[in-house]
């Protein structure tokens, strides 16, 4: 099993203002760029082993600095894609509070299907199996880093805390922030959450000391 890092991507110009969910063409503004920069720096004494994105622009955009200083590739992995929101997508969340939809979902996330979209419920499972499948891959002390979107990262940390699904929205996920898990085969845990700074990481021990 391993050690996982979510990260959400830097902010885009539509960050608290559009719910824009899968649309294309939605890249970082210049404090998303920097929010890149910085988590490559923070993250620069962490030995990562692998790197993965969600598909969309301002995933693999904030995960390419950290790529680029640890000479790995970034994987796209469809599984860490944002939420379908199907008819909300697109719309500003003006719009959207006035909106007996928008009410009911989040009265009752548990149940909540977008039209034309996901349910929250199915989300969670997509991105937990995938989560557990990557961490099966790979050593105990091997850290991973997962760029995705903030409801998958809440719908995941939920599901590792056993809260309920419909108490996801208690936890906060800014943009740049990390989000730490130890997945084993018996347990997880979660160490850290939504950590916007630079992690301390302890020297790795040389080969001749091994």
């Amino acid at each position: 099993m391993a050690i996982i890092l979510l990260i959400r991507h830097g902010e885009n110009d539509f960050t608290g203002k559009r719910l824009v969910g899968r649309q294309p063409g939605i890249g970082l503004n210049e404090k998303g760029r920097q929010q890149a920069v910085a988590l490559a720096e923070w993250l620069l004494d962490a030995p990562i082993k692998a790197i993965y994105s969600s598909p969309l622009e301002r995933a693999v955009q904030t995960a390419q600095p950290l790529a680029h200083l640890k000479n790995l590739d970034v994987k796209i992995n469809p599984a860490l894609i944002e939420v379908d929101y199907g008819e909300c997508q697109g719309k500003t969340f003006k719009q959207l509070h006035r909106t007996k939809l928008w009410k009911a979902i989040h009265a009752n996330p548990a149940g909540a299907v977008f039209p034309g979209g996901e349910a929250l419920a199915g989300v969670q499972e997509r991105v937990v199996r995938e989560l557990q499948a990557l961490a099966a891959t790979f050593e105990p002390v091997d850290v991973i880093a997962c760029f995705s979107h903030a409801d998958v990262i809440r719908l995941a940390v939920a599901y590792f805390l056993r809260m309920p699904l419909g108490e996801f929205q208690r936890l906060s996920i800014s943009t740049g922030s990390i989000t730490v898990l130890y997945l084993n085969s018996d347990k997880a845990r979660v160490t850290h959450i939504n950590l916007v700074g630079r992690l301390e990481w302890p020297n790795q021990p040389s080969q001749s000391s091994r």
